[in-house]
Parts: C-alpha cells; sequence; structure tokens
C-alpha cells in the first residue's frame, strides 16, 4: 500500500503503465488466450471425485432384469403413437395405473411469438402425462424425476419404453425414501416447461397450462432419457442448461462412476474420453471438447429437457443413446441397471446436492476445470479494458492551462463541456438502436408479410438483420447534432464510457454465464483496446465488422459444426446462421433466454459506440 500512498511512486506507476501500455495490453492478451487453451492439458486440470458423501461409494447392487421387456413396451407405445396420429395419453394413463402408480394428465397450449422454423408450428398443443410413485418409507416431502420426451415420428419411443420398465420394477421395491415421478411430456422442451410451471404455481412465459392435479415432493435431482434404437453403443451425458449454467458437479461424477462401474461406454460432446494426453492428437482431443461445452454453454439455450430444470434450483441432466461406436454395444437392461443406482444413490440424499461445484468446465468425464482455473484467463483479458481506461483518464485528467491571474482559459474549458455532452447522443441513439432491434423484428412481421413475399420467421430473421446492419449508418457522427465538429476531446470521453461500460459488461456476463462473457471478450476486447479516430478507416472498419456480435456468431457455427466432425460449406452455414437467430429469439420468448436481449439491447449498442469513435471527425 505505501507503493500507492506516496504521491512520487504513484505517478511513477501510473507513468509506466501509460508508457507501456500497449506493450502490456498485447501481452495480457496473448496470455489470456494461453492459460485458456492450457485448461485442457490433463496436468493443469483436477480429477472428478464425489464430494457428496451420501453418494460416495457405488456398492449397490442392480438388478434391474427387463429390458428386453421394456423394449417391446416401446414399440406397443410407438404403435399407439402412431395410430392416434401423437401422444397416445389414453394407453399411456392405463399402462402407469395397471402399475400401480398415481397417474395425472396436464393439458397446456402455447402460441409463438411466429411460426417454429423447424415444424411449422404456430399454436403448440399437447398434454402430458405422469405418474407418481409414493415413498413408502418416508413422509413423501422430497420427490425425484425421470422424464422421456414424447418426440414426433419414431424418435425417443425405446426411452418410453424402458421408463415404464423402470417404473414397473421400482413400484415393487421398498426401500425408496423419495417420491419418485415418471414423466412423459408431449413436445419436448415447451411441454417440460408447462410441466414445471404447473408443478411449481408459476407462470414466467404466459403459457396456458391446466392445473396440476397431483404433486410429489420438492424435486431433489432429475435425469431426462433420450433413446432413439435399439442397439446403443454409448450413453453421451449433456449438462448445458438454461443461460449457461449447470447442474452440480456430483450428478456427472455420479453418472460416470457407474458407468466405470457397469462397464457402459460413456462420452461427453459425444466424443470418447482419451488417456493419450501427453501427445499431440489427446490434447487437440480434449481442446475440441472443452470448445464443445463452452460453445453449447454460451449460446443459452436449454440442450434437453433438464435444461429447464436448473431455472429451480434443481440438479438435473440428460442422458442421450449414442449408436456411433460400432465395436461396443450396451442392451437396455444394463442401461436400466444404470438408471436404477443412480436413482437409489439419489435417493439416499439427505439434503441438495451443493458440495461440488456449479460452475465447471470438462475436458473429459474424468477431469474438470473449476472457477478457480478458468476465471484468470478472462481476468487477463478484462484488465487490458482497465489498462486502456486508465490512459484515457490521465490524457483527459490535465488541467487546462492557467493565465498569469490564475484564470483557467475559457476556450478550453468550453471544449471539456463539448466533449462531456457529445457523449449523450452516441449513447443515446445506439442504445434506441438496440432496443428496436430487440422489439421491431417480431412486431413488424405482420406487416413485412403483407408487402413482401416472405413467411413469418424469415420477415423477422430478415427484419432483425436489416436492423443490425442499418445500425451502422445511425449512430455515425451523431456527436455533431450536439457539439457541431467533434472535439479530440471528445471522442477519447467516449471512449473512456464504452470501454468502462464494456468492462462492466463483460464483467457481469462472465459471472452468469461465462463462456458467453469470454467469447465476446476474445472479439471485443481487442478493437476496444486499439481504436481510435486516427487509425486506416477502411482497414479498421473491416477489421470492426468482422469482430461484431453478429460476425462473431457467424463464425462460430462454422466453428461448431468442424467441432462435431460436420463441417458444412458457405450456403449450408447461411441457413444454419438464420436458423439460430430465430431459434435464439425463440427461446427468449419461450423460456426465458438472456441472450438475445443481451447482445440486442447491450452489446451490440457498445460495440457501436466504437464505432462511432472510428469515424469519428
Amino acid at each position: 500500500m505505501g507503493l500507492l500512498s506516496d504521491p512520487n511512486r504513484r505517478r511513477a506507476l501510473i507513468s509506466m503503465l501509460t508508457r507501456l501500455n500497449a506493450p502490456i495490453c498485447v501481452v495480457c492478451y496473448m496470455a489470456g488466450v494461453a492459460w485458456f487453451m492450457g485448461l485442457a492439458f490433463e496436468p493443469f486440470t483436477l480429477r472428478t471425485y464425489m464430494s457428496e458423501n451420501a453418494m460416495g461409494s457405488t456398492m449397490v447392487e442392480e438388478r434391474f432384469p427387463a429390458g428386453e421387456r421394456a423394449l417391446a413396451t416401446g414399440r406397443e407405445f410407438a404403435a399407439h403413437k402412431k395410430k392416434v396420429g401423437g401422444m397416445p395419453v389414453d394407453w399411456l394413463v392405463k399402462t402407469m395405473q395397471s402399475q400401480g402408480l398415481e397417474v395425472f394428465t396436464q393439458r397446456f397450449s402455447r402460441t409463438l411469438p411466429f411460426p417454429d422454423e423447424n415444424k411449422e408450428r404456430y399454436v403448440v398443443e399437447g398434454t402430458n402425462v405422469y405418474g407418481i410413485l409414493r415413498a413408502p418409507r418416508a413422509p413423501r416431502t422430497e420427490a425425484l424425476v425421470l422424464s422421456a420426451p414424447c418426440s414426433p415420428g419414431n424418435n425417443n419411443n425405446q426411452a418410453v419404453g424402458l421408463l415404464l420398465g423402470l417404473s414397473q420394477y421400482f413400484r415393487n421395491q421398498i426401500y425408496w425414501a423419495k417420491d419418485i415421478i415418471f414423466l412423459v411430456n408431449e413436445h419436448d422442451l415447451i411441454g417440460m416447461q408447462a410441466w414445471l410451471e404447473g408443478y411449481h404455481h408459476t407462470n414466467t412465459t404466459g403459457m396456458d397450462w391446466s392445473p396440476l392435479q397431483g404433486r410429489g415432493g420438492s424435486i431433489q435431482a432429475a435425469l431426462s432419457l433420450e433413446l432413439s434404437s435399439d442397439v446403443i453403443t454409448s450413453l453421451d451425458l449433456v449438462l448445458e442448461g438454461l443461460n449457461g449454467q449447470l447442474p452440480n458437479l456430483d450428478l456427472a461424477n455420479l453418472f460416470y462412476a457407474f458407468c466405470q462401474k457397469i462397464g457402459v461406454l460413456c462420452t461427453i460432446q459425444g466424443k470418447l474420453q482419451r488417456d493419450d494426453w501427453d501427445t499431440a492428437s489427446g490434447y487437440s482431443h480434449a481442446v475440441q471438447t472443452m470448445m464443445l461445452m463452452v460453445l453449447k454453454q454460451a449460446s443459452g439455450r436449454p440442450w434437453g429437457d433438464h435444461g429447464l430444470f436448473l431455472r429451480y434450483h434443481i440438479e438435473a441432466a440428460s442422458i442421450k443413446g449414442i449408436n456411433s461406436f460400432r465395436q461396443y454395444k450396451t442392451d437396455a437392461t444394463t442401461i436400466g441397471r444404470l438408471l436404477e443406482g443412480m436413482f437409489r444413490k439419489l435417493n439416499n440424499l439427505l439434503e441438495r446436492l451443493h458440495q461440488s461445484y456449479f460452475f465447471y468446465l470438462m475436458p473429459s468425464l474424468s477431469r474438470f476445470v473449476s472457477i478457480g482455473y478458468y476465471m484468470p484467463a478472462f481476468g487477463l483479458l478484462a484488465v487490458i479494458l482497465l489498462l486502456r481506461a486508465l490512459d484515457l483518464w490521465v490524457q483527459l485528467s490535465a488541467l487546462p492551462s492557467r493565465t498569469e491571474d490564475g484564470i483557467a482559459d475559457i476556450e478550453q474549458v468550453s471544449q471539456t463541456h463539448l466533449g462531456v455532452l457529445s457523449v449523450l447522443t452516441p449513447l443515446v441513439i445506439s442504445h434506441l438502436t438496440g432496443v428496436a432491434l430487440y422489439t421491431l423484428p417480431i412486431r413488424s412481421q405482420e406487416m413485412a408479410v403483407e408487402h413482401f413475399p416472405v413467411f413469418e420467421t424469415e420477415a423477422v430473421v430478415l427484419t432483425a438483420i436489416a436492423i443490425y446492419t442499418a445500425g451502422l449508418a445511425l449512430p455515425h457522427n451523431t456527436h455533431r447534432l450536439v457539439s457541431g465538429e467533434g472535439t479530440e476531446q471528445g471522442w477519447r470521453v467516449l471512449k473512456l464510457v464504452a470501454v468502462l461500460y464494456l468492462a462492466v459488461l463483460l464483467g457481469c456476463t462472465a459471472l452468469i454465464n461465462f463462456s458467453l462473457g469470454f467469447i465476446l471478450a476474445l472479439t471485443l476486447v481487442p478493437l476496444a483496446a486499439f481504436i481510435t479516430p486516427h487509425v486506416p478507416k477502411l482497414l479498421s472498419a473491416l477489421f470492426m465488422v468482422l469482430l461484431s456480435p453478429g460476425c462473431t456468431l457467424f463464425f462460430s457455427i462454422f466453428f461448431f459444426q468442424e467441432l462435431q466432425e460436420t463441417p458444412v460449406n458457405l450456403q449450408e452455414g447461411w441457413v444454419l446462421f438464420l436458423s439460430v437467430i430465430s431459434q435464439g429469439i425463440l427461446d427468449h420468448s419461450l423460456y426465458g433466454s438472456l441472450v438475445y436481449p443481451l447482445v440486442a439491447l447491450l452489446v451490440y449498442p457498445c460495440w457501436l459506440l466504437f464505432w462511432n469513435i472510428l469515424f469519428w471527425k
């Protein structure tokens, strides 16, 4: 503290930081990227371990014997689903009642803000069916959930069959201390959202649903099952939920522990675990796995039905069957034994899962990166903004020259006030552009359909792109509306405000969704640090456009497809880009995803401030 309290030493430190500002910023950026890439190197990660004592041992004997019967039930379910052209509600109710469960249904409907591009539906109506197995050895104050979505076509029939097989087997056991709810939800996430809102007596999305006639206890954990083939070669664990939320790491550890015990091949992000971490290919594999998790988390959308449980502080994950690795095969009986073991361990919980991590990245199922390891990578990028703000503050804090009588020069004082006032107009117009980007695409879809040969979904997406593009021209030289010609001090004040604004924005985003904050920091920090009105305009404008939020999304789609080993060409990438925009707006309207309003109302206006600085005259 002596260094900062001594005025001479403080001035010397500030002088050094301002003199070496640019080199320090470059070093910090390279160090932040290198730190993040090093997180996938196995010696720098932590080995997963069970923190919850109640689940610390997998010494239970799994006896589920009815795998083939469950597959037969799945085929029967598929036949009834095909016969009625949707959810076979009556058949499901009779089947669950015959197993001794308390069975209830819930009807729901949801009007979409615009038709879903994939399924071309404007109004979604459906019915959820759930059965409750009451705990025979407890006061029924807690519950566990096993769900399987009723997907269209031949998808997920086997999962429903296995769910019904497990419900029949669980009914004959006497050791349950928690209610177990077996849920078959229609229309995937929409049906799950309706059921969760009805169960918790909330309505945050404006959906119409009938009240639940039966409830269990407070839900402690949930698993969502997705199987679409009789032949399963591996089980993939899906963790990413709404707005980048993740379940407690102990839930992933429990899944991995039982896979190791029973001998089931398990994956994360669809990728197998490798032991050759000390080779270039092994490290590259870990980086790809971790980057897939980063991109999925940054999207803010739930990647399975489990993703909506997390907003209610319920630890949940999705287990998906994969039929890709031909040298392996896992039958339905083995999958049923794994789920039985997990539920028996969750049944032993005396309190909610809380002892392990909620913020982590996973380069493999056996290794994880905690928040204390990955946050310094973001901190190294964020400190660049603080260094640039310090440099600007030092430049602006130079006192105006005084006359011999000690009176400040009136002209310089007036320029200072004009520089401060000239910040207001770019700030206001940039944020009004963001408000237009957030509100107009959905509100103007009817007018666009009337005047142009497009459908509602196309109208929404194209309107959003048009407003985004028009924003490049609207704030251009807006400072002239206040002060005529812009001053040298004016753009410095504007940049100081924009840099501090971006620092706070990225910091808050990283605390909620680290992956989204880090990706935005990778692209926005370089342009925020070095953009001025005195750099070459054309080259800098191209540089800024390539690092804008829209282009970042466009490039991320290609990167994501490459990591999934399904590369696309430019035309296919453009179609995916349009689809991702429409899905992002839908996710915000249906489930409350925060990514679209964050980008439209805050990130894009902040980027426009730097765009205005570039063309300052």
